[in-house]
């Protein structure tokens, strides 16, 4: 089809196709609903195959920077229904993608110039592998007639994410284009990661004859029948269980299911680290998040258990280190673990059951299972359940006693700050969270009653996530508040994508704590190397000030009071905006214990170093 017919039809603007509307349980489009051209053989260039199948697989918004090397694709990229959303920096390209996929629970695409563009995806695409968020990371390479040539631009681009993405194509004709295209969108969803489509930018030329393949759907399950018999009976002949909700439950839209197990059982939940919107935090069976920060309440009923059946959830070395003093694991506990990569189960502790299986239906099918047997725990549950109301409101209180700053202090402690944040959010608000030792410590407030809602840098822990992953959530539900936490130092990383809000309207916050440090590391020179505070103090300006100069909102505070009106102000503007909270130099227990150790000197000139 030529380019000049692709413009006369004007046939795929999603606003008078009804094809293109989203299918309610595969998320894509009604393929048979398309234009003649996905299934009948037809002529058309590369880059129009490229083009339609992203749109065939449901693509609305890509995210990147303009480049030569795609720029005959995006030059029908609003013709085809697609919205480029131009950034600052490409890393922030796939943060945003990620956001977008984690509250869409749908693929998204990113796309750079070749050569530096792409190797500055990769932090991102690192972000978005442990997020196991199903990115398709499009990364035009050299000419192929060129490549090994030490030519303008150029870098062999697939062993950079042979070890951060679940697949990698590389397109070898312009004739498998939409082959090769098809299935990285089948692969990002079906393994649940980010996949590499690597295209030659001569690729995105020549005439083919094709079909648009059509997108792959495939059916999950819920695991063998004998290992949802051996869990079944092992949860019946527990005494003290109790559920550990992780990410993947959120991804299977299996909250509803996890919350009808545990009533049934009259089970207590727990909620992984970094997924505290796993379970909602205000039924009566919520115990909090365990990990880093976490709630000493849920750490308290789980050191109890005798079963442990930890859904969705690849139980990470991580999210179970000892916190507060207190190693809180169950040692002698049963486990039975629900994961839906086979690789992963038993991965990081020794499992009694494994269930290679959907998060949802597998808790579906567990509760069928029970519903014939009379489970032990039901005959102690009422005082089970008073314990953990106890634990519940002991960890509140002690909570509350952090949370002040002393009476004439002239700026607020950090944990005063996230309480009154706590307050003041909104229930159907999504929170994205940077790395570093106040956004951390944001572990222990940060309650959600739906699910997607709650964005971290998960176990890839890098600065600069949260904004641009807040902003990609914006997009993906434009009628939800989406806030990210920030240090003051990771803000300079970031900071540069307020001009994209600016520019492309997304109402995004950034919620930047000032203290003038790097406190996660600053807290390991402080315990570990006598105060010798090296590359740990900066210098900061307005960031308030700043945002206002790039066009956006911008409310500086320092009293306890005034946090919650100033994050209802810069919501109900819908603008972007900064919250910049002035806050003490406090700092929480370190995030890596674990892995420092008293220094050891033995040259003269540093002894007195030790």
């Amino acid at each position: 089809m030529s380019r000049a017919l692709w413009s006369l039809k004007n046939l795929t603007k999603r606003a008078v196709n009804p094809g293109y509307e989203r299918c309610l349980s595969t998320t894509i489009p009604h393929f048979q609903d398309s234009p003649a051209w996905r299934t009948t053989p037809t002529q058309m260039t590369s880059s129009e195959a490229f083009t339609e199948t992203l749109v065939a697989n449901g693509l609305t918004n890509i995210f990147g920077i303009v480049g030569s090397a795609f720029m005959d694709a995006l030059d029908i990229f609003p013709e085809a229904g697609i919205r480029f959303v131009s950034v600052q920096h490409e890393q922030n390209a796939v943060h945003m993608a990620d956001g977008y996929s984690r509250v869409t629970n749908k693929p998204s695409a990113c796309i750079a110039q070749n050569g530096p563009g792409i190797t500055n995806f990769v932090t991102g695409v690192a972000a978005a592998y442990w997020a196991h968020s199903p990115v398709v990371v499009i990364t035009p390479e050299t000419g192929s007639l060129t490549n090994g040539l030490g030519g303008f631009q150029e870098t062999n681009q697939l062993p950079i994410f042979s070890e951060i993405t679940k697949y990698q194509a590389h397109v070898c004709s312009p004739k498998r284009m939409a082959e090769y295209t098809n299935r990285c969108f089948h692969y990002a969803v079906m393994e649940r990661g980010p996949v590499q489509l690597n295209i030659p930018r001569d690729m995105f030329y020549g005439d083919l004859t094709t079909t648009i393949p059509e997108p792959m759907v495939i059916e999950r399950s819920a695991g063998g029948p004998a290992a949802l018999k051996q869990a079944a009976e092992l949860l019946a002949s527990a005494k003290n269980p109790v559920i550990v909700s992780g990410g993947g439950v959120v991804m299977a839209d299996g909250v509803n299911a996890v919350k009808a197990l545990a009533e049934a059982l009259k089970v207590p939940v727990c909620s992984t680290y970094l997924h505290n919107d796993s379970f909602p935090s205000d039924h009566p069976l919520w115990m909090g998040p365990l990990g880093y920060q976490g709630s000493k309440a849920a750490m308290n009923t789980i050191s109890k258990a005798d079963v442990v059946l930890a859904i969705g959830t690849r139980l990470g070395p991580f999210g179970a280190l000892p916190q507060y003093g207190f190693d809180y694991w169950p040692k002698d506990a049963k486990i039975i673990q629900v994961e839906s990569n086979a690789r992963r189960l038993g991965l990081t502790k020794k499992i009694d059951v494994g269930l290679l299986g959907d998060a949802k239906l597998t808790t579906e099918a567990l509760l069928k299972n029970l519903s014939a047997v009379s489970p032990v725990c039901l005959d102690n549950a009422d005082a089970r359940l008073a314990e953990a109301k106890s634990q519940k409101a002991a960890w509140e209180s002690e909570l509350d006693s952090w949370s002040v700053t002393p009476s004439g202090q002239s700026v607020m402690e950090p944990r005063t700050a996230l309480r009154e944040l706590e307050k003041a959010m909104p229930d159907n608000a999504m929170v994205s969270t940077d790395i570093g030792n106040i956004c951390s410590v944001s572990n222990s407030y940060l309650r959600f009653k739906n699910p997607n809602s709650f964005f971290a840098a998960m176990s890839f822990g890098n600065c600069g996530y949260s904004f641009p992953c807040a902003m990609g959530a914006k997009m993906g539900a434009p009628d939800r508040p989406s806030i990210a936490y920030v240090g003051d130092g990771a803000w300079g990383m970031s900071l540069n994508e307020m001009m994209t809000c600016v520019r492309e309207n997304i109402p995004a916050i950034a919620v930047v704590f000032n203290n003038g440090q790097w406190g996660a590391e600053k807290k390991n020179q402080v315990d570990f190397y006598s105060d010798r505070f090296v590359g740990t103090n900066i210098q900061n300006p307005s960031f308030a000030e700043v945002s206002r100069v790039m066009g956006a909102e911008g409310i500086k505070v320092d009293r306890p009071e005034e946090v919650g009106p100033a994050l209802t102000t810069l919501i109900n503007s819908g603008k972007p905006g900064v919250l910049e909270i002035m806050v003490s130099k406090t700092l929480a227990d370190p995030f890596r214990r674990d892995a420092l150790s008293k220094p050891i000197r033995h040259l003269p000139k540093y002894k007195s170093f030790v």
